[in-house]
């Protein structure tokens, strides 16, 4: 935590150019766009109502979407500025632009306190480019900057990183140092027992994690498609279910990494296998897995079995610190969702620090209606894979260092 914080500014009378994560999901319905989870734009409120407090005049930066570098109002941020406007009971003001004599005009007139939405940023070409000409004009918005968009700090960006350089001062919001505080700071020497879960389709998407997190972890629990890329290096038959064939020698890398590492790397036992995806499948368990018995001919792996989920519990209940990414199963079909819903329940019932490390692994224990009952659940994606596999986030290193 070597950066500015919002905490350390001087904020009154000061014109805050916030740059968050509004990059929500939306629906069409009666000609109107309805926003259909607004968790992101939750996250953000605590930063906005510390400003507001503070007196400043806060001012939104956000993308949405990707209209690729065009004006296009499918894209538009509006909604999300009057969806912010009901959540904070107060006026928002929206420009339809984010630089230029639009934005400025509307910022002239603000008062302390008051909060504008700026037009997605992604509307102009210099943002994802990270132009220089684009960030000053951002700049030249606002007296301060605060970065509280995780979810886009690991992308150089003008509105995240490049903005940052031509301010006196930049600084983290209250969700981005909250982030950092977990998937950094705990992370760094975490409480052991220290267990992994690890879930998704790819064991490609998670090399990096696993490779960082073998230095620290006593134990990871694996589930998820990517557990039969796993099973097809060991020799388990794997039916018709998903596996990387070009990572199988990988595989066989990070099965033989553990061992040399003396990190406990356990896979699912058993399995529940299907004939199809649906809410109405009718799935089996595989019964006890072995190089002469694993998933059915023409049958699909969909999720962790009974016997699994027991091991995993017990795992879980002695660990003082658990990391959870991506989903053991199909979770969003009722049928294929008992794995990741029983991996969320022994969290919850653990004494541990229980991370969940973004993406599907959050959307499946909110879904669950467990979300504010583990340690922390992070906003971020790709960037809390990145952060978690060590690497310099630019919207991070950025910021202006505390001393």
């Amino acid at each position: 935590m070597s950066k500015l914080s919002v905490r350390d500014l001087s904020l009154t009378g000061k014109r805050v150019l916030l740059r968050v994560d509004f990059n929500v999901p939306t629906e069409e319905r009666d000609g109107h766009t309805h926003i259909t989870d607004d968790t992101r734009i939750k996250e953000s409120l605590p930063t906005i109502q510390f400003l507001r407090e503070a007196g400043a005049k806060v001012i939104i930066m956000a993308h949405f979407g990707r209209p690729k570098a065009t004006v296009n109002l499918k894209y538009t941020l509006r909604p999300v500025a009057l969806h912010l406007s009901h959540l904070i009971d107060a006026p928002v003001a929206f420009a339809t632009d984010c630089v230029g004599a639009v934005p400025a005009a509307i910022i002239a007139g603000m008062h302390n306190g008051d909060v504008a939405v700026l037009e997605n940023v992604r509307f102009h070409a210099g943002e994802e480019a990270n132009d220089e000409a684009f960030a000053k004009e951002l700049a030249a918005l606002g007296d301060v900057f605060v970065n509280d968009a995780f979810g886009a700090a690991h992308r150089a960006h003008a509105s995240t990183a490049g903005i940052a350089h031509h301010l006196p001062q930049a600084a983290m919001g209250l969700l981005m140092a909250k982030e950092l505080q977990y998937l950094q700071g705990e992370l760094s020497a975490p409480a052991k027992p220290f267990v992994v879960i690890l879930g998704g389709s790819k064991v490609s998407d998670k090399i990096g994690v696993i490779k960082a997190l073998m230095e620290k972890a006593n134990t990871f629990l694996i589930g998820g498609a990517m557990a039969y890329t796993f099973f097809r290096a060991l020799g388990i038959p794997t039916g018709k279910s998903r596996v990387e064939a070009d990572k199988v020698d990988l595989a066989k890398e990070i099965l033989a990494l553990a061992e040399s590492k003396g990190v406990r790397f356990l896979l699912p036992v058993d399995n529940l296998e299907t004939q199809e995806i649906s809410a109405t499948a009718q799935p089996r368990p595989t019964g006890l897995v072995s190089p002469a018995k694993g998933i059915s001919d023409d049958w699909e792996a969909v999720d962790i079995g009974p016997e699994t989920i027991e091991r995993y519990r017990h795992e879980i209940a002695g660990a003082k610190t658990v990391l959870w990414n991506g989903p053991v199963g199909i979770f969003e079909l009722a049928p294929f969702a008992s794995g990741t819903r029983a991996i969320a329940e022994a969290l919850v019932a653990s004494h541990a620090v229980t991370i969940i490390g973004g993406g599907d692994s959050v959307t499946a224990v909110k879904q669950f209606g467990l979300g504010d009952k583990v340690s922390f659940c992070s906003t971020g994606g790709g960037a809390s894979l990145e952060l978690i596999e060590g690497k310099v986030l630019p919207g991070v290193a950025a910021l202006t260092d505390k001393a």
